[in-house]
């Protein structure tokens, strides 16, 4: 589990600093005030140590204290000093990167990783993923320093994220139809899929099938992990939990969801999207009573996952079974659901 430490800048007021106090003791792991770090991680006091001092470092040990090491990275000197804080036994090694984010945290990823745990300063929730993905092993945790409670809970989502589940209900075919030919979106991701994973897509954002990525190998096409072939330019995907997107408004570096079989979801960006007309399908399906539609492209490499493994769309037939997510029905607004939207969809 990553760790999410808390520095409250001078600039805050007292009322902010008690709001951010109490916000850091029920999302955060340690507060960090003056030269000690009050943490629920460890019994009594973290020292802090604003530079190596071998023997100070000898002694609180030898005490059975926690130590942290804050220091300032700002060439290859302070990565050494740093290596050698870790390799002292320094539980907690407090970076600030001046000039540099990225490499200087990937060199010590990899020289420091597992002798003690890393920890980068950050200003806002969108370093805080950035660094907890550098050298994808990521920091062990990130110090905030901030007089911002609303930063704070953004930050606490990113580091304290739990993979997040969707539920996926089996679905009855009850129609394949072949429809003319027309525009479907191919969606390509900054991600690689396996069996079972793909993209919610349908024609009502109340009622979305789980369309499986292109994993398979046959003898005309090579697989393609990274890609969903996931339906005409209308149909709804999701963005997020919340949010819906059209697929005709997909581009590079959007956010989608991969959702797995099991309902595991994971966000990825779009590497591209493309547009081509091909021949398509209608399935419509029965869930929880109500009506389902999705329109893909009539071919065999498309496929809808199922709850032992998928089919392709042109294998389809009225009494197969797949997998659907159910929302609740209502309208949405720029892709932002409004329940009680009084909304009728065909």
């Amino acid at each position: 589990m990553k760790e999410l430490w808390v520095e409250i800048e001078s600039k805050a007021s007292a009322a902010e600093r008690d709001s951010l106090l109490k916000l850091a003791a029920e999302v955060g792991d340690a507060t960090l005030e003056g030269a000690e770090a009050h943490t629920r991680l460890a019994k009594g006091v973290i020292s802090v140590l604003n530079s190596l001092d071998e023997g100070k470092v000898a002694k609180l040990k030898r005490s059975n204290q926690k130590v942290a090491l804050r220091i300032n990275i700002g060439g290859k000197a302070d990565e050494n000093t740093a290596v050698k804080a870790a390799e002292l036994g320094v539980d907690y090694i407090i970076l600030n990167c001046l000039d540099w984010r990225v490499i200087p945290l990937e060199n010590l990823i990899a020289r420091a990783s597992g002798k003690s745990k890393l920890i980068a300063e950050v200003k806002n929730a969108e370093d805080a993923k950035l660094v907890l993905e550098a050298l994808e092993l990521g920091t062990d945790g990130v110090l905030l320093k901030t007089a911002d409670a609303a930063e704070l809970t953004k930050t606490a989502a990113v580091v304290k994220k739990q993979t997040p589940r969707i539920a996926l209900t089996q679905a009855k075919v009850t129609a394949v139809k072949q429809i003319d030919i027309g525009a479907r979106v191919c969606v390509d991701t900054c991600d690689l899929m396996t069996t079972g994973e793909g993209l919610l897509v349908g024609c009502q954002s109340a009622g979305l099938f789980l369309v499986e990525a292109e994993v398979y190998e046959n003898p005309y096409v090579q697989s393609r992990p990274f890609r969903v072939n996931a339906g005409a330019p209308s149909m709804y995907t999701l963005a997020s939990l919340q949010n819906t997107r059209y697929l005709s408004e997909l581009k590079a570096g959007d956010d989608v969801l991969i959702v797995t079989r099991e309902g595991k979801v994971r966000r990825t960006n779009v590497g591209r999207a493309k547009i081509e007309f091909r021949p398509l399908l209608l399935v419509e399906a029965e869930a929880e009573g109500s009506k389902v539609k999705v329109i893909l492209q009539n071919a065999e490499t498309i496929r809808l996952v199922t709850a032992e493994g998928s089919k392709p769309v042109s294998e389809l037939k009225a009494g197969d079974e797949v997998l659907v997510h159910m929302a609740a029905r209502g309208g949405r607004h720029f892709g932002v659901s409004v329940a009680d939207e009084r909304v009728i969809e065909h």
